[in-house]
């Protein structure tokens, strides 16, 4: 690290961690509340009824938490290589470095890890996280980078994603993402219609939701890998090139996606075909023979057993015999 104008360049790193961030911790963290609060009241729950209500509850839960906190993440599309490339520009020292891109809905980050950490007299470790949302803008995030002496791979890889930049990668990762991100809010908003209709009589109407959910996901994963179909620009260095492929993010949610189809016509299914099944499940199944035993059973003043009813008080029938 060397000397400039007296002070040694400071470098902020960590800004934002590539895969889970403070918001996806407080998304977990709050569903995770939910999830403690129920448990909490299921031993009040007798027979079976709570073995459906915990299996409900939690499988909700885990859709909801899913299709919130992959909203925040960053491994929707990811790629490693390990590479022998220069650390700073203008300057002919190579570093074994292994370089990673992590694409989300809101933006990239780019890792850099030396092997080994320290080289050159420097520790390289970093990620930094350049921002597409709204309310961001990703050219100044990078240019941000180069005032502040980023190393030359990450800028490299950053650059790729610029609006000036010749790939066209910007346009066609901030659109999709967007996309994406808009669709699954939009499922987010049918699950929790999908659990109000459940607690409902007319259960099919929440099968029916949860399809929609499903379709939502599915849309949602339809838009961003719209991106694949397109150019890109290879990033290269030396003999390695940097390949993405989906991520966790990504398969996570196709399975959320497949699991609210899967649980949406099961629940139409039994509708149509073993309601008295369905309502079991969802604890709105009657017992008629408590309700018959109940409607029945009579109640005796004992005052009145042994009184015999006075001639007066004998009702007396017509030729009807009413």
């Amino acid at each position: 690290m060397t000397l400039f104008n007296g002070v040694y360049p400071f470098y902020l790193q960590q800004r934002k961690v590539s895969v889970f961030d403070v918001s996806t911790i407080i998304v977990i963290v709050v569903f995770l509340t939910f999830a403690c609060s129920f448990l909490l009241i299921v031993p009040g729950i007798r027979g079976q009824a709570r073995l459906y209500w915990t299996l409900r509850v939690l499988l909700s839960l885990v859709v909801g938490v899913v299709i919130v906190a992959v909203q925040f993440t960053g491994d929707w599309e990811t790629g490693w290589v390990t590479a022998n490339t220069s650390y700073k520009s203008f300057s002919h020292a190579l570093v074994n470095v292994d370089i990673g891109l992590h694409v989300g809905l809101a933006g990239v980050n780019v890792t850099l890890m030396g092997n080994p950490v320290n080289q050159v007299n420097e520790t390289i470790s970093y990620n930094e996280h350049f921002a597409w949302t709204f309310n961001a803008d990703y050219d100044r995030s990078y240019s941000e980078g180069l005032d502040r002496g980023l190393p030359s791979p990450i800028l490299y890889v950053a650059e790729k994603f610029t609006t000036q930049s010749p790939c066209n990668m910007h346009r066609q990762y901030r659109i999709s993402s967007h996309y994406a991100s808009a669709t699954l809010w939009v499922a987010f908003c049918t699950w929790l219609i999908s659990n109000m209709l459940f607690s409902l009589p007319v259960l099919v109407y929440g099968g029916y939701m949860l399809l929609v959910t499903g379709a939502f996901v599915i849309f949602s994963l339809l838009s961003f890998s719209t991106v694949r179909n397109s150019l890109m620009c290879p990033m290269q260095f030396g003999n390695a090139i940097l390949r993405t492929g989906y991520g966790g993010s990504f398969w996570l949610t196709l399975a959320i996606g497949l699991l609210c189809f899967v649980a949406g016509i099961t629940v139409v299914v039994l509708h149509y075909f073993n309601l008295g099944l369905l309502k079991t499940f969802f604890d709105l199944h009657e017992d008629k023979g408590e309700e018959y035993q109940e409607m029945t059973e009579v109640y005796v003043n004992p005052h009145f057993v042994n009184k015999r009813l006075s001639p007066s008080q004998v009702p007396k029938l017509n030729a009807n015999g009413v």
